[in-house]
């Protein structure tokens, strides 16, 4: 019996590490279709979405199944219901990825981001798929460093996200009304999405050492 539940544990791990592999594709091409105004690109991103929250669906199934018939306690309970809460916080990375392949698509065939201001987004691009990367890498290895890396990604998006208002509220912002709202909505969903990869840091970090940290590197 027990063993049967320490494969389904194993098993649990191994989805989570495949959802987030799916999410850094996703955050990746999702980016790439922003800056270069790809409408078949940010299409398949959105057409993908559907696949990252089935998977959520299955997790969340399987974990409610382990919680009823298994009853685990102490290490065990924490596990599953960890998974729980990672699956739901990459369906929704998944979803963030979709909302910017959803912005590049009705901007089609215009670029959504001003010239301006490319320079800076492609620099959010690279951190949010450095962030999907590394949270791939620690669902797979628990590897505390990674989850530090992450939180330090985070900072740079967050940075980043107030760089894009300074552009905005300058007296040289010369953007259209739309425009304004495109690099509002993408800057948005590009931090949130770096918050997501902390929130599963600080998850995978309260599996192994027991503490919920608030902040991973001290620094804040």
């Amino acid at each position: 019996m027990r063993r049967t539940f320490d494969a389904e544990l194993t098993q649990l791990g191994g989805d989570l590490a495949a959802m987030g592999g799916l999410v850094e594709h996703a955050i990746d091409r999702a980016g790439t279709a922003l800056l270069a105004g790809d409408l078949q690109l940010a299409e398949s991103v959105i057409a993908d979405d559907a696949t990252i929250d089935a998977i959520n669906r299955e997790l969340d199934e399987r974990c409610i199944l382990l919680l009823a018939q298994q009853q685990p306690v102490a290490t065990d309970l924490r596990i599953v219901v960890s998974a729980l809460r990672m699956s739901a916080t990459l369906e929704r990375m998944g979803d963030l990825a979709r909302h910017i392949a959803q912005v590049a698509r009705l901007r089609y065939p215009r670029q959504a981001i001003p010239h301006g201001l490319t320079g800076t987004f492609a620099e959010m691009h690279d951190a949010a798929t450095r962030v999907a990367s590394r949270t791939s890498v620690l669902l797979r290895t628990h590897d505390l460093d990674v989850a530090q890396e992450i939180e330090r990604d985070d900072d740079l998006l967050d940075a980043l996200h107030e760089d894009t208002f300074t552009a905005m509220l300058s007296g040289g912002w010369a953007g259209t009304p739309q425009e304004t709202v495109d690099v509002t909505l993408a800057g948005r969903y590009y931090e949130r999405f770096g918050d997501h990869g902390v929130s599963i840091a600080r998850r995978v970090t309260y599996l192994v050492t027991g503490d919920f940290a608030d902040d991973l590197s001290g620094e804040r």
